[in-house]
């Protein structure tokens, strides 16, 4: 016995001084350019993998490590659901040890649905829908006055003056909106007597064995009496209503026969003035995804679409005759332009005078119609002349028409461009129905709080226990801790300027990214590994040692934190750091330094000679602030009076011909200025485009540009056959030079047989996309290349063309840096793919699918298309941080490449966190000075030189530092 207890104690302590469960060992990854890396990992660590863009982080970290932990827990599903991971791609990896559940943080928007906010993503809006559902007050929408208990004298004195002789339904709620079969509750029914049941607005008998669809939301009511309330049946009608009562948790329902509306009567919740009745509240009362919540007119969007008036009128100065109306235009022989004609010349409307200078009743006549709207139509056939009568609908009613039952899908989309969103008028964009945004704590409505950015929201929670009662405190004690909690981890990643209602789809990669992050900390998970892509994308630098702090809390919990990131501070502070190099793409996927980032100071240079992080790190290079800038051409672009969002009057003056940076702290309101104010007035002005701009007082200066691009993060195309190749239109050119090869002109091949989107030389099994969609059923779909053309995409006879080796699959699978060297020979095609190279793209491949591209690889793909057109001096470019995704040495290339637009006269308008680019700008606008509601203000301007040294501007005191350390 001694001897077996020894054995165990031999086999702990073994176990114990195994170095591997201490780190994540890979042994041979070769995954994309990976070069068979054998790395270690400390585990439970925070560990920063960077490295150049396109040198194989995301292959090392999501491609290898992520993808392993992803396909050991299919592992663990059951044998019906293995039967799909065949198909998923196993991680080009000798073996992997150490590793825990990984679990990935990525870049995305977390969902484009209208219906999805902060608050629901987080779960915050769910623990405040049981919030208000259990501590609540409902308030009379009648008369503002909280509602009180009645008694069954008052409902039954009410139901007898309203109701005298007339046939009602007397019926008791029994559920209210939830899911099962509920059989036992109709045989318990059936047993005492009950004959009839509400089910779904569908009164029906009670069977023996009934039950409902199990997984469907249902409501059922029990049907207590039918009666007509006179003096005579006084004594029925009351005995009714008692077992209502008992039966319904102390409310009726009372129904006329032959009518759909039902009053809801309660001896817990009615307005002691005007008697209005309220149901007992339930979470989904708070609820805008259920119809018991939702206001009706928007259906809990919070938004109405409407056609809007100028945009159906664009031209003020064109008259009806001649086209004022665009989407019916000048053409005189259409039904419509008769009616139209008739009409306006019954009401007394000119159609000869610009539409600008109609009254807004003649314009809402035209639009709308009219109560006379009968109009007299004369119809011409052959010698014959007709008089006919008919009604004129209006332009909108019309249009409404089309777009119920459009003829096509182009004419829906067309329609569509004359709509516009607005706030809707019924519950003011607030999504919820009257009655539940009357239900109060401490005044405030559910929307209310929801509307709070999370700083104010926080504070609002963490005091709201002080104006409860004892009761309302032991009731809301644990929700109120969720809450607080959920609120913490959102402000200490950074997020405190957003609320809770803010919809989901406007929120960028990084903001998207860092939700998610502060999910993981609050589910306080141990032993994962987390996978993060560049969180601190649009953080300031205020802001990231918060992010920075949330991490080495995840980390402290006991997991293991690995982020692919550039940003220097994190670098600085993480506990281990691998840089993967020394290049892009074929140039890449080696581990060419891994440190301790404390340990870097006591290393001789030598030893991270072919690190350039490492030598950033160390201030051996560096981005210098300009020596001359550019002094501008003298002339200004003026924005006055902007004061959207949380924009307070800001006057805006950019400096044209110079090198321009808008900065300032997360929500600041830098988006809001320039790509919701700025963008969309110049893009109506110069392109007609229908894009609404945030309120503004004026616009001077139009007349020194000639043009606006901005360069955005959104994708370049939604599908897997859109990509570099043929959004920058470097493929047409390689197409037709295909077509120019012996081969392809002894076959008789156009440049169309090289397309994949056409019939003739794709695969048609795959109809040239080279991929097939795999549905899953209860996983997501799986997407596996092509069994017939094995992914190329092209049939076999289209694939026997080929240059240089190469056929036209070829080219697509070459990266940008392959494709320079094949076709140097070729200045029009070299020039464009030179361009992507510059702009530090020479790793992605030519048709690689642009739903895979990153944000800042999509913006830099856009910028390289712009750089190879002809600029005309003259052009405006906005960028919205183009250094995401970018290493410093990556920065610098692109920082050049943007100077020499500058060089050439145009303007360049770039809103940027990063230090490298900010003190490399020309021109400084601050924003601040915080972000929300503590935002929206121009504080500081001026050089880089003049921002470091203001000490009102957040940016300038980094600016400062960054400059000093440059300049040591």
């Amino acid at each position: 016995m001694t001897s077996n207890k020894k054995d165990i104690n031999n086999i702990f302590a073994s176990a114990e001084n195994t170095d591997f469960i201490d780190k994540i060992s890979i042994y041979g990854a070769r995954e994309h350019n990976l070069k068979n890396v054998n790395l270690q990992i400390p585990r439970d660590k925070f560990v920063v993998i960077t490295g150049v863009s396109g040198s194989g982080k995301s292959s090392l970290a999501f491609d290898t490590v992520y993808a392993e932990g992803q396909r050991r827990y299919l592992e663990c599903l059951s044998p019906n659901a293995r039967q799909f991971i065949d198909m998923l791609k196993k991680p080009d990896v000798d073996r992997i040890e150490g590793l825990s559940p990984a679990i990935s943080i990525e870049q995305k928007t977390i969902s484009k649905h209208p219906r999805s906010t902060v608050g629901t993503v987080t779960e915050i809006y769910d623990y405040l829908r049981l919030l208000f559902a259990k501590i609540g007050t409902q308030y009379c929408t009648n008369c503002n006055i909280p509602v009180v208990e009645n008694n069954i004298n008052d409902i039954q004195k009410e139901i007898l003056e309203k109701f005298t002789d007339k046939q009602i339904i007397i019926m008791a709620p029994l559920i209210r909106a939830r899911k099962g079969h509920y059989k036992e509750l109709f045989a318990k029914l059936l047993k005492e007597g009950y004959t009839k049941v509400r089910v779904d607005e569908k009164i029906i008998p009670i069977k023996d064995g009934m039950q409902l669809e199990r997984y469907k939301i249902h409501n059922i009511e029990l049907v207590i009496d039918r009666i007509s309330p006179n003096q005579q049946s006084i004594f029925r009608l009351q005995n009714s209503l008692e077992i209502a009562l008992k039966m319904g948790d102390e409310t009726i329902l009372i129904q006329v026969e032959g009518k759909d509306e039902i009053l809801t009567y309660s001896t817990k919740y009615s307005c002691p003035k005007c008697g209005l009745a309220y149901d007992k509240l339930s979470p989904n009362n708070f609820s805008f995804n259920t119809r018991y919540g939702a206001c009706e007119v928007c259906d809990g969007i919070g938004e109405v679409e409407e056609f809007d008036i100028d945009k159906l009128m664009p031209d003020k100065n064109l008259s009806i005759k001649d086209g004022g109306i665009i989407t019916i235009g000048d053409n005189k022989n259409s039904y419509f332009h008769q009616q139209l004609l008739a009409f306006c010349d019954k009401h007394n409307i000119p159609i000869d005078v610009p539409v600008g200078k109609l009254s807004e009743s003649q314009i809402d006549k035209v639009m709308n119609g009219d109560e006379d709207n009968e109009v007299v139509i004369m119809q011409k056939f052959g010698s014959k002349v007709s008089n006919y009568k008919q009604n004129y609908p209006g332009v909108i009613t019309v249009m409404k028409q089309f777009l119920h039952n459009p003829p096509t899908n182009a004419a829906e989309t067309y329609i569509r461009k004359f709509m516009t969103h607005r706030s809707c008028p019924s519950c003011n964009g607030e999504r919820l129905k009257r009655s539940s945004l009357f239900v109060r704590i401490d005044n405030y409505s559910i929307s209310d709080i929801a509307k709070l950015d999370i700083e104010h929201s926080y504070k609002l929670i963490v005091n709201l226990p002080k104006k409860l009662t004892v009761r309302q405190n032991e009731i809301a004690e644990l929700i109120l801790k969720e809450i607080r909690e959920r609120l913490s981890f959102l402000k200490n990643v950074g997020l405190s300027y957003l609320s809770l209602s803010r919809s989901s789809k406007t929120l960028s990669g990084g903001e998207a990214q860092r939700i998610r992050l502060a999910s993981q900390i609050g589910s306080q998970l141990v032993g994962i590994t987390y996978i993060l892509d560049e969180p601190s994308i649009g953080l300031h630098p205020h802001d990231n040692q918060l992010l920075i702090n949330s991490l080495k809390e995840l980390r402290d919990l006991g997991n293991t934190v690995l982020v692919v990131e550039h940003d220097k501070a994190m670098i600085e502070q993480s506990d281990y750091f691998i840089d993967v190099g020394p290049a892009a793409g074929v140039n890449g996927g080696e581990i060419v330094f891994a440190e301790e980032p404390e340990k870097l100071k006591k290393l001789s240079p030598k030893k991270y000679e072919h690190s350039c992080t490492a030598k950033y790190l160390m201030n051996q290079i560096s981005i210098d602030v300009k020596a001359q800038k550019n002094e501008g051409n003298g002339q200004y672009l003026t924005l006055i009076g902007a004061k959207g969002n949380n924009l307070k009057n800001v006057n805006l003056e950019i400096p044209l011909g110079k090198f321009v940076c808008i900065t300032g702290l997360s929500g600041s309101g830098k988006s809001s200025l320039i790509n919701d104010t700025l963008y969309p007035i110049l893009s109506k002005f110069f392109y007609q485009s229908l894009q609404t701009p945030l309120p503004y007082d004026s616009i001077q200066g139009l007349e020194n540009i000639d043009k606006v691009i901005e360069i955005d993060q959104s994708p370049i195309g939604k599908t897997a056959r859109s990509n570099p190749a043929t959004y920058t239109g470097v493929f047409t050119p390689i197409r037709e030079f295909y077509a120019m090869l012996p081969e392809a002109k002894i076959r008789g091949y156009k440049s169309n047989r090289f397309s994949f989107n056409v019939a003739g030389g794709r695969c048609e099994v795959c109809q040239g996309a080279g991929i097939k969609k795999i549905e899953m059923n209860f996983l997501p779909d799986v997407y596996v290349p092509c069994d017939t053309c094995d992914g190329k995409r092209y049939n076999d006879e289209t694939l026997q063309v080929k240059y240089k080796s190469h056929s036209i699959a070829d080219v697509l699978e070459m990266t940008i840096e392959q494709a320079v060297e094949v076709f140097s020979e070729l200045p029009q095609v070299k020039r464009k793919l030179q361009i992507l190279k510059e702009v530090g793209l020479g790793y992605i491949k030519l048709g690689q699918q642009s739903p895979t591209l990153s944000g800042g690889e999509a913006q830099r793909v856009k910028l390289a298309t712009e750089l190879s057109k002809r600029s005309t001096g003259k052009t405006l470019y906005l960028l919205d941080e183009p250094t995401t995704g970018l290493h410093f040495k990556d920065v610098k290339l692109l920082l050049n490449m943007l100077e020499e637009l500058v060089k050439k006269g145009n303007t360049v308008v770039v809103i940027e966190h990063n230090l490298d680019v900010i003190k490399f700008a020309d021109w400084i606008i601050d924003m601040g000075p915080l972000g929300g509601e503590k935002g929206g203000e121009i504080i500081a301007v001026g050089t880089p030189l003049d921002i470091a040294n203001n000490p009102k501007s957040l940016t300038g005191k980094y600016l400062k530092d960054e400059i000093l350390l440059v300049n040591k």
